[in-house]
């Protein structure tokens, strides 16, 4: 791979000097047509060491306006990081639309460097990049340009240039004795680099080899291909939004008109609890749950509920149960709403990752990543092809919250369409509650068939093994509160 990839090419002194101007302008221009783009440009430097992958992040700080750039570098995990995903730390850091993001020791890092150092095996270095080709998927998919730079050396170029380096006194502090044990593992290195470009080279994210031996082929090699794809990309963009909104405009999903049996239509609505058992219950599970939660808390388990219903089906009132038998210090309830103008500037799971929960924590979302496939999809703010597409991002994302050993517990809450009218007209005379209702709230009855298919059809393709929905019949507020209890009872034994 490395063989065929014109190494020890060189530019000639005038030719670059002729060049590397014109290249620049050309890249403020770009710079300034996208931060009006509805995507961003995310560039990945990776590579043997001292083959020039600094030297080009800063290079194209200085020949473009840094304030448009964010400059990431990834090191070894801090404790906080750890207590996470793998990828909590490069979502919280990507660029927003418009922005040009620029990494060093990214994503792939860890995995290459697990795998040259054999603390993972061959089999688990292909699902650690099969991750990672779904993030970058997933990113690209949502718009995002990704261009991937492999800054390469051959073993003895590299060897003179850690040398040169070592005996300039500005420079030597860049050489370290691991670096040296790096260059002794050159062979692994490559082996597994040439892996891993095998593996995530797509024509949606590929990656460019780039000889770093002479300086100027190096900074025109990175530099024009990021002309070229910006370009690229700026030009098809007015094509791709023409049909982005004639694929929204062409008409709503068909689950508005959709008819028949759902999931939700089979559940037994008639179940109730009394309030005196009621009460009992409800200590007995709270207490329960205190000395779950504070055992999780120890070994560092953490737990994420998710809520989702109805208007009015009763997620704050079970929300408020499962807290009073908690610590304050321990949970954190993220209700979501629309997303703000930083998080339209984001992939629409940004927002979620930055809120996932350290070791022992809890975090309640009342309402949560599910928005992209109910209400998105139902009142058209997302295009068929993003919903659709977003029950696999879900998917992949909760597997990652689960693989990383956190507690996930969904639910939906359901109550009849006369239920939800009773209720609507109680809290719409009660001073205490009459907040809580919105035109919004009646505007979207009138499409509860709608609805009820975007639900059936989002539990039916994200119930998984282990991120299962808990369906909660919730016309009986006492039997539905206890029924959340017990499940998050339940799925906190199996987790510890």
């Amino acid at each position: 791979m490395f063989e065929a990839a014109e190494l020890g090419r060189k530019v000639p002194k005038e030719t670059y000097k002729r060049r590397a101007p014109k290249v620049r302008q050309q890249l403020l221009a770009l710079q300034q047509q996208l931060r009006a783009a509805p995507f961003p440009a995310i560039l990945i430097f990776q590579g043997v060491d001292a083959a020039g992958k600094s030297e080009s992040v800063n290079l194209l700080n200085a020949w473009m306006d840094p304030r448009w750039i964010v400059t990431r570098a990834f090191g070894d995990p801090s404790d906080e990081e750890r207590e996470r995903p793998e990828h909590w730390r490069f979502w919280r850091e990507l660029p927003a639309r418009g922005r040009l993001g620029l990494y060093l020791s990214s994503w792939y890092s860890r995995p290459v460097l697990d795998r040259v150092y054999r603390r993972t095996s061959r089999v688990e270095f292909e699902h650690q990049l099969a991750r990672i080709a779904e993030l970058e998927k997933m990113l690209a998919d949502d718009g995002a340009l990704i261009l991937k730079f492999w800054m390469h050396l051959d073993k003895q170029t590299q060897r003179k240039r850690l040398r040169a380096l070592e005996k300039d006194p500005l420079t030597r502090w860049r050489v370290t004795k691991l670096q040296w044990k790096h260059w002794k593992l050159y062979g692994r290195f490559i082996a597994a680099a040439e892996q891993a470009i095998r593996v995530t080279s797509t024509p949606q994210a590929p990656w460019t080899i780039v000889e770093g031996r002479d300086e100027e082929y190096r900074t025109l090699a990175v530099a024009e291909t990021l002309r070229d794809a910006v370009r690229a990309r700026l030009s098809g963009e007015a094509a791709r939004a023409d049909r982005a909104a004639g694929k929204a405009a062409s008409g709503e999903p068909s689950v508005a008109g959709a008819s028949g049996p759902t999931i939700l239509s089979g559940l037994d609505m008639t179940q109730r609890v009394d309030k005196d058992a009621f009460e009992r219950e409800l200590l007995k599970k709270q207490g329960e749950l205190n000395r779950l939660q504070r055992r999780a808390s120890a070994r560092g388990v953490s737990t994420i509920l998710v809520f989702e219903g109805w208007d009015a089906a009763g997620k704050g009132g079970a929300i408020r149960r499962v807290t009073a038998a908690l610590d304050a210090r321990d949970y954190q309830v993220i209700p979501i709403a629309a997303p703000t103008d930083e998080e339209l500037a984001h992939h629409y799971l940004w927002r979620f990752w930055r809120h996932l929960p350290r070791a022992g924590r809890v975090t309640i979302f009342d309402r949560s990543w599910y928005g992209r496939v109910l209400v998105e999809r139902v009142e058209g703010f997302a295009p068929p092809a993003d919903w659709r597409r977003a029950f696999t991002e879900i998917n992949q994302f909760e597997d990652q919250l689960i693989a990383h050993g956190i507690v996930l517990v969904k639910y939906w809450l359901h109550v009849t369409p006369d239920e939800q009218l009773r209720r609507f007209k109680e809290r719409r005379q009660s001073p205490l509650k009459n907040w809580k209702i919105t035109g919004e709230d009646w505007r979207n009855r009138k499409r509860w068939p709608a609805y009820e298919h975007a639900v059936n059809e989002m539990v039916e393709r994200t119930s998984t093994h282990d991120a299962p929905w808990t369906l909660v019949e919730g016309n009986d507020k006492y039997y539905a509160r206890i029924k959340v209890l017990q499940t998050l009872c339940d799925r906190l034994r199996r987790g510890l």
